[in-house]
């Protein structure tokens, strides 16, 4: 017999959700703050990464569900916005996982609320894929340095090779989102291209 499976109100849930800035304001403390902030200074795209970002033709609503306390998310969520300020068609919004606990609990991965998670949806709030708690760089990264459980604390950011790497893992997502849409016969009919 068939799991029954709650349908999800992407559209409403998307807009409860906060804008980077604001997500920070309303559930980090001063120090959390500054740790996101250092991370964001380092966040650094090339000119080709730019360019990839500006051509995205479709809106693209991404929802991240974190947490201002989180070290993942501290070494993420300023990758998200910084790929999320360099195209226009990216609209990217957080949720604090301890505040949306049913939504949390429709988002586990490995049994676990684990964040970020990030839930790629199309401009008209269909769900495209979701993304999340850590990017592959990051867990070879973790791979190489111990064979065991961790959880960062975001108190060290990544080294910049690190942070490089995982740009570059949440590029590629954002890129096959982007081509998803473009390609979408739904999409393309109601474009007209």
């Amino acid at each position: 017999m068939p799991k029954d499976v709650s349908v999800i109100d992407w559209s409403t849930t998307f807009e409860s959700a906060l804008p980077y800035d604001a997500f920070l304001t309303a559930h980090g403390t001063e120090e959390q703050r500054r740790r996101w902030a250092s991370v964001h200074e380092r966040v650094v795209l090339t000119e080709p990464q730019r360019t990839l970002i500006a051509s995205f033709a479709r809106r693209m609503p991404v929802l991240c569900l974190a947490g201002a306390w989180c070290g993942d998310c501290v070494n993420q969520g300023p990758v998200l916005e910084t790929i999320a300020s360099a195209g226009a068609a990216v609209d990217l919004r957080f949720l604090d996982r301890d505040e949306h606990r049913g939504l949390a609990d429709t988002m586990t991965i490995n049994a676990g609320q684990r964040v970020p998670v990030v839930i790629f949806l199309s401009e008209d709030f269909h769900e495209c894929a979701r993304y999340g708690e850590r990017t592959l760089a990051t867990y070879r990264k973790l791979a190489a340095d111990q064979l065991g459980p961790s959880c960062p604390t975001g108190i060290v950011g990544p080294s910049d090779d690190l942070l490089s790497a995982v740009v570059g893992d949440w590029l590629r997502e954002f890129e096959r989102i982007s081509l998803m849409l473009r390609l979408s016969p739904r999409l393309r009919e109601k474009h007209g291209d």
